[in-house]
């Protein structure tokens, strides 16, 4: 007779999902592994939200190394007391860290264009297989007995020191070169803080505007992650080490700031917006269901804004997840008790309880969007945009003047110092009086763009002590703007501006398509926007041609601008900084998350700036001794360097893995030196206007679209090109072979540069590769997915094919893999994948997402033979209880050599693709707990929690596990001779 297990916790659920899989005895396990449909029908039932028991709670920490290394005599044996202790400490200790009085129940109601809510956020319960549970009950599992009182002397837990995570890799970069700081004062300030909400951590960018402050993932996301007005706020405390505490009724954030300076200002800042007024009532409240996220949630029309709250008491605290500005909105009604509210940024579907709701709901929410178009129209579409809410030049609230050709928002004060500038060079126009200017145009100009682009170009980055302030007197406010628009002296001016001809060329190149952004740096730059060649049309008249609207707009602004001349020598340089010609430099610490790049200047310190990894441009690989690789973006290049060299390949394919769109192989990525973003202007003698990735690995060079459909992915041998060339000029890479001429545009001249450098070392090396095995029966299956290093085996085509698929379109899609497909489509699939997998019918929308990963599991656990010998199996068990990560993962690495070629490579190959998703699992909600879960019968046929940890380390450890098997062996040979 099995024990009684331990009375289950609320949390976390991660715990109780592992202690249940590990209090199988072995005879629970003997019989499982004797019969695999039985295997599957339990993890099905185990995730059955029926049964009451769910997923683990993807935004829970993972289950501690230590504990998942055990062996299963171990963890049989183990006194049920003990978890149960742990789990009551750690939850304690979330009480202990932030008073978190909200409900557990219920998905956060963010929306999925915001990312997700708040990482860390403990009263977020992503897992949908709650929802049909009571309230009081969602996400909880009903003890079979009472659970015995733990020992008092075991509850307390010494609270851990509140410390951001050690960074991974060292990162030089231009002194400040990566985001400027915005104009702060006494009760504005912006800036990227390091924030916990119970025990655990992100970086988020912060902006307080003197009334609200708002925490966002990224600086340019629609919106926020939390949202509150300052008058909630009910004390605010200055902590050691760079840290404060904002508190709420029963609640409170901790942050920290990456130096003393930003501390203090901070502090400073919400201290000095103490004591301002609550806003008037809300005119309707009530909860209400977004079907988005299948949540509940509390919504709250304030103004012209709607506000989406977690629950009733986040409300009543004034916490709120996000809001909607209705300016800019339309509603309609799409059924019984649902509606529709519509931004040009997300479509939002809502329910209510009842019709009477519905129709309460609508007619306010109407009226309301009638009201907030007809009063202040302009200034309140133009402050929807967070960088609009505040002086683009000092700082100042609620600008209500706008230099109308530069996209810039600024206040009375700084709006008579533009005057003086000349309407040559800025015009100056009301956001509430001149109302004739203000067209639909240019007013999207500066709701999409506004500030942000403007500072971006003008004053990327402004000295600390040349910074303007709210209180700045007129003399200083006199000359920081002469110096910033008439002088340029902060200006970041486009690469091409050297090139008056080449600029103007470009500009009349750019203005036909939607980069408004590019074309205000042309603009800004000193690009020629009135006509001075009259055989030829001006950008204006082709920007009408292509139907650009917001083109057309900012060149008739813009015509005849006057723009300082450019100066090849660097204004701006601080009397202390380098000597002319050299940059002065700045040694980070850098840590990926996610698609994020965090920088700190200690290690182990908050975060003083964060790149989102989709503004890269370019990767390079560097060669020599020293174990780097360059990132380069529109404003700098970073080198990043690593201490080993499985550091320096999981940063870099991580960020690849990022960057890259879906389709591209693993053996690309794994074996890339040179990655960069170009504009395809020629292939095939046809000419072409396609933005792509040209890739340059070691069995040649392979060019991706950005978008699908825009161009079929290229592979050229290295072998196969005859002739290269590079002018430096305008940008191009042109490579011809026998029956292709291929001519690529980089954005930037040092990634043009560097990848032909690259790819002329690659020619000269070049080696005859061996053969490739041919693809099975179909000329239409792609071709297969070769290990990274040593031998090359052959991945199944049906295999191959649910890959590629699930990666074009499944990634962001809810709960892939975990999900279940329909039975009967999941068969028919199956058979055809068999079959003709270049022809069989996956579809691209959500349904066909899941019947294709059902298919996937079920072709692997029925039609493909173990992938890892059943005699060898007990080897890979008893690896995975190491306790030394390093010797645990070289044992890993020797049991995959010791694997058959074809094996080897699947492996690699559903390993690889597992890690992509869950790169995405902020959306798609399966981390790589989860997937090892859910896959753990289908590719190991067991329930064993030894391999369950191995499946979850060699899905986020894909690239160290398998990209340096090649050099490790070597090096153990090496060992063997001596």
């Amino acid at each position: 007779m099995n024990p009684p297990p331990p009375p289950p916790v609320p949390k976390p659920r991660a715990r109780y999902m592992r202690d249940s899989l590990t209090s199988l005895d072995r005879d629970d396990i003997a019989n499982l592994q004797s019969d695999v449909g039985a295997l599957s029908q339990l993890v099905m039932l185990t995730l059955d939200s029926n049964t009451g028991v769910s997923l683990p709670s993807l935004q829970e920490t993972e289950p501690s190394e230590e504990v998942s290394r055990r062996s299963p005599h171990t963890i049989k044996e183990e006194n049920p007391y003990v978890t149960l202790l742990a789990c009551w400490a750690s939850q304690e200790e979330a009480d202990t860290d932030s008073s978190n009085e909200e409900d557990d129940t219920g998905a956060s109601p963010a929306p999925s264009g915001a990312e997700g809510p708040m990482e860390g956020d403990p009263t977020h319960n992503t897992s949908s297989t709650t929802t049909n549970l009571p309230s009081n009950q969602a996400g909880r599992l009903v003890p079979t007995r009472p659970a015995p009182p733990p020992p008092p002397s075991q509850l307390k837990k010494p609270q851990r020191q509140k410390m951001p995570r050690t960074a991974t890799i060292r990162v030089s970069r231009k002194k400040g070169a990566v985001g400027g700081a915005a104009p702060h004062s006494a009760v504005v300030r912006s800036g990227w803080l390091d924030v916990w909400k119970g025990f655990r951590h992100s970086v988020l960018w912060a902006t307080l505007d003197g009334q609200l402050m708002s925490l966002w993932k990224k600086r340019n996301d629609r919106f926020s992650e939390v949202l509150f007005h300052v008058s909630s706020i009910t004390n605010v405390k200055k902590q050691d080490k760079r840290r404060f505490s904002v508190y709420f009724r029963k609640k409170h954030y901790d942050f920290m700031a990456h130096n003393d300076e930003v501390h203090e200002g901070w502090v400073t800042s919400l201290l000095a917006s103490r004591g301002q007024p609550s806003p008037a009532p809300p005119e309707l409240l009530g909860p209400i269901t977004m079907k988005d996220t299948r949540s509940r949630a509390y919504a709250a029309l304030w103004g012209h804004d709607l506000w989406i709250y977690h629950s009733k008491e986040a409300f009543q605290l004034g916490i709120a997840s996000f809001s909607v500005p209705l300016n800019v909105a339309s509603v309609k009604t799409t059924g019984k008790h649902s509606f529709s509210l519509i931004t040009p940024y997300k479509s939002f579907s809502l329910s209510v309880d009842s019709t009477k709701d519905l129709s309460l709901w609508l007619d306010i929410l109407s009226s309301t969007i009638r009201s907030a178009l007809s009063c202040s129209q302009v200034a309140l579409r133009l402050w929807e945009n967070p960088n609009n809410k505040v002086c683009g030049d000092c700082g100042a609230t609620n600008p209500e003047w706008a230099s109308a050709n530069l996209l810039l928002v600024i206040c009375q004060a700084c709006a008579g110092q533009h005057r003086a500038l000349g309407s040559n060079l800025s015009k100056v126009r009301s956001l509430k009086m001149d109302n004739k200017i203000w067209t639909e145009p240019l007013i999207q100009l500066f709701v999409a763009h506004g500030n942000r682009l403007a500072n971006q170009v003008w004053a990327p980055v402004v000295p600390a002590a040349e910074q303007l302030f709210l209180g700045s007197p007129d003399e200083e406010r006199s000359k920081f703007i002469q110096d910033k628009y008439r002088r340029g002296r902060y200006r970041r001016v486009h690469h091409l501006t050297p090139s008056p001809a080449l600029m103007d060329q470009r500009l009349r190149q750019v203005v036909c398509g939607d980069d408004v952004e590019e074309t205000m740096s042309l603009i800004c730059s000193g690009a020629k926007v009135c006509q001075t060649d009259l055989l030829s049309p001006s950008p204006i008249l082709l920007a009408e041609r292509a139907n650009q609207a917001l083109q057309t707009e900012l060149l008739r602004l813009n015509e005849y601008t006057d723009i300082p001349p450019y100066l090849p020598q660097v204004a701006n340089r601080k009397p202390d900084s380098a000597p002319s010609g050299e940059e002065e430099e700045e040694e980070l610490h850098g840590k990926l998350e996610e698609d994020r790049f965090l920088f700190s200047l200690e290690n182990d310190s908050a975060a003083c700036d964060v790149l989102d990894l989709r503004e890269v441009l370019s990767v390079f690989l560097k060669e020599g001794p020293a174990l780097q690789f360059e990132m380069v973006t529109l404003s700098d290049q970073l080198i990043c360097a690593a201490d080993n060299q499985e550091a320096l390949l999981s940063h870099l394919v991580h960020i690849l893995k990022v960057i890259l769109p879906g389709g591209v192989s693993y053996a690309e990525v794994g074996g890339s030196s040179a990655v960069s973003r170009v504009r395809v202007i020629e292939v095939g003698g046809a000419p072409g206007q396609t933005d792509a990735w040209l890739i340059l690995w070691e069995e040649g060079v392979s060019v991706h679209p950005v978008l699908k459909n825009t161009l079929q992915p290229l592979s050229v041998d290295l072998s196969a090109v005859r002739n290269h060339e590079m002018d430096p000029s305008e940008n191009i890479i042109t490579m011809v072979t026998e029956d292709r001429r291929l001519a690529l545009r980089f954005e930037e001249p040092h990634s043009c540069q560097s990848w032909f450098s690259h790819l002329q070392r690659a020619l000269t090396n070049h080696s005859a590769a061996p053969p490739r095995p041919p693809a099975a029966n179909h000329s239409t299956v792609p071709q297969p997915l070769y290990p990274l290093v040593g031998a090359r085996g052959l991945v199944p085509p049906p295999i191959e094919r649910c890959i590629s698929h699930i990666t074009h379109y499944g990634l962001k899609v809810d709960g892939v893999y975990r999900r279940c497909g329909l039975a009967a489509k999941v068969t028919r699939l199956v058979e055809a994948l068999m079959t003709s997998p270049g022809s069989a019918p996956l579809e691209a929308d959500e349904q066909g997402v899941l019947d294709a990963g059902a298919a996937l599991k079920q072709y692997v656990r029925q039609h493909q033979q173990s992938l890892i010998p059943e005699a060898e199996r007990l080897q890979w068990i008893q690896a995975a209880v190491i306790s030394d990560e390093r010797s645990r993962f070289s044992s890993y690495r020797r049991l995959l050599r010791k694997l058959p070629e074809d094996n080897r490579a699947t492996l690699n190959a559903l390993f690889g693709h597992f890690y992509m998703v869950q790169v995405f699992s902020q959306v798609n909600r399966m981390s790589a707990q989860n997937l090892a879960l859910v896959l753990i019968p289908s590719l190991f046929q067991t329930l064993n929690p030894d391999l369950l940890t191995l499946t979850r380390e060699f899905i986020i450890h894909h690239s160290l596990l398998f990209l340096t098997l090649g050099g490790e062996e070597e090096e153990e040979e090496q060992i063997t001779v001596f």
